[in-house]
């Protein structure tokens, strides 16, 4: 699986940190630091363009130490880019803390890991074949 990567920014290309790592950073490209204050969610942009081989996706994840150590997190994780999709990937972060969060260009804000789709087909029906499990379970 190739990832065709147009890159805008001045960063270094997203890679795996580790031969078995499923994830490659993804940076902050931004000219100026970014204030996330508590509860505060923004768009940080990383320069980075990308096209998929038709059946792949890219999702982007938070980075567990941010969301460890500072309480930064994906807000609408995993985001999903699309294998038809061209433009600037974005994470969406929001500041779950009760301190202000400093965004500085490089900062690895993100994971992107890449995975294939498998098309589901929607049949509808009047009844669904019952389990020891049933309906419970759910919180």
């Amino acid at each position: 699986m190739i990832v065709n990567i147009i890159n805008k920014s001045k960063n270094e290309l997203p890679k795996y940190q580790t031969l078995i790592s499923a994830g490659m950073d993804l940076r902050a490209n931004i000219d100026e630091p970014i204030i996330i204050k508590p509860l505060q969610r923004l768009v940080v942009n990383t320069g980075l363009f990308i096209s998929l081989e038709p059946g792949y996706e890219a999702q982007i994840r938070p980075r567990s130490g941010l969301a460890l150590n500072k309480g930064i997190t994906v807000i609408n994780s995993p985001g999903t880019i699309d294998a038809d999709y061209r433009g600037e990937i974005k994470v969406i972060l929001i500041n779950l803390s009760d301190k202000v969060f400093v965004v500085e260009k490089g900062l690895r804000i993100a994971q992107m890991v890449v995975c294939p789709v498998i098309k589901a087909s929607i049949k509808e029906v009047t009844k669904l074949e019952a389990t020891k499990r049933g309906s419970g379970g759910f919180g």
